[in-house]
């Protein structure tokens, strides 16, 4: 007997959960001013969600999915793409979206239930938020593929959590990039829980990074607790893919500290006691114990950053609330170039009863 082939998963971190440096930072983490940007997002995407969740629990908003604890994945892989790049978030990437230019009230209105809230007015190519686990996946390869064969050196990113690994789409998908070496990087967001089900329950794989081989594309992980980390294993991925080198999967490990979304409970199956130890790895105040560290933040910085976002936050909330609801015959106009007979009928019903 002989081995034909052998592989290996390769873990990236740089800041330990107390925000101590772990061997040489990569170049631009050298820049403070790019380390406070990165802080400055994570910070503004977390009490960004802290009025989400606020306006929910109100009766303001619809569901909600909140990124806390996770927010070094989505704000380090929004750093790391080029304007020109296109997302395919799935629906915990609002710190990376803010970066690429989607505002905080289009945010609200998608979750709203306002689909105006989808057509942003920064990043326009890239996709809208994706509740359907996994589906986006090969929306990624099918865009991957128009960029190859348009010879446009841009890169898709597509993120999805843990769950999504176990499903088809996401496998079909992963199997196409890598036989046509498209320009495209996935991102699972593993926090260890698809809603109520734990990682440990989902698949026997030891990783999530080595479903990658099966693909035959490069696969490994990250600490998704470290925003340089991310920002920088993911950039690396971006640009091979650019360079026409193939896609890649990276497992970013991170935990989800909230629910599943405003509609779950997730003390129905896990422990406290759990949730309360992952705390120690906030990927926020390990920044800025690493910051504060090196001379990089202060206090008073601190409190004026907090006074900012707060202030940001509410002027988009105030925008939200402010926004005049489209009638309901909106939901017949966006659906086909000429509405049906059929269709045409209902919408005059509705616009009758409207004038009543």
């Amino acid at each position: 007997m002989s081995q034909v082939a052998s592989f290996s998963i390769d873990y990236t971190g740089f800041l330990d959960a107390q925000g101590k440096a772990q061997g040489e930072l990569p170049a631009f983490a050298r820049d403070a001013e790019t380390l406070t940007r990165l802080y400055k997002a994570m910070v503004l995407t977390r009490s960004f969600d802290a009025k989400a969740v606020s306006l929910q629990r109100t009766g303001r908003l619809g569901t909600f999915a909140s990124s806390l604890g996770q927010e070094a994945v989505a704000v380090g892989l929004g750093d790391a793409m080029r304007a020109e790049d296109v997302l395919l978030p799935s629906f915990r990437e609002q710190g990376g979206q803010f970066l690429r230019g989607v505002t905080m009230t289009e945010l609200l209105l998608y979750w709203g239930g306002d689909e105006r809230g989808s057509d942003y007015a920064g990043p326009r190519e890239d996709f809208p938020i994706c509740v359907p686990v996994g589906t986006q996946a090969p929306q990624a390869a099918g865009i991957a593929l128009a960029l190859k064969l348009r010879g446009e050196a841009r890169v898709a990113v597509c993120v999805f959590g843990d769950g999504a690994t176990s499903r088809g789409d996401v496998y079909e998908a992963m199997n196409f990039a890598a036989l046509h070496a498209l320009p495209l990087v996935f991102i699972v967001n593993n926090n260890q829980w698809a809603i109520s089900v734990p990682r440990s329950r989902q698949t026997a794989a030891e990783t999530l990074a080595q479903k990658a081989i099966g693909a035959g594309m490069a696969g490994e992980q990250v600490d998704g607790n470290d925003v340089i980390a991310v920002r920088h294993v993911v950039g690396e991925a971006i640009e091979r893919a650019r360079r026409g080198k193939g896609p890649a999967l990276v497992e970013a490990l991170t935990y989800r500290l909230s629910d599943h979304t405003t509609a779950d409970d997730a003390s129905r199956y896990r422990d406290d006691a759990e949730v309360s130890a992952r705390w120690k790895e906030d990927p926020i105040a390990r920044l800025r114990s690493y910051l504060s560290e090196a001379g990089h933040w202060t206090k008073e910085a601190e409190e004026a950053l907090i006074e900012d976002c707060a202030a940001r936050v509410e002027a988009a909330a105030k925008e939200y609330l402010a926004t005049p609801p489209l009638p309901p015959t909106a939901m017949f106009d966006h659906l086909y170039a000429e509405l049906p007979a059929a269709l045409q009928g209902q919408r005059d019903e509705v616009a009758e009863s409207e004038e009543k």
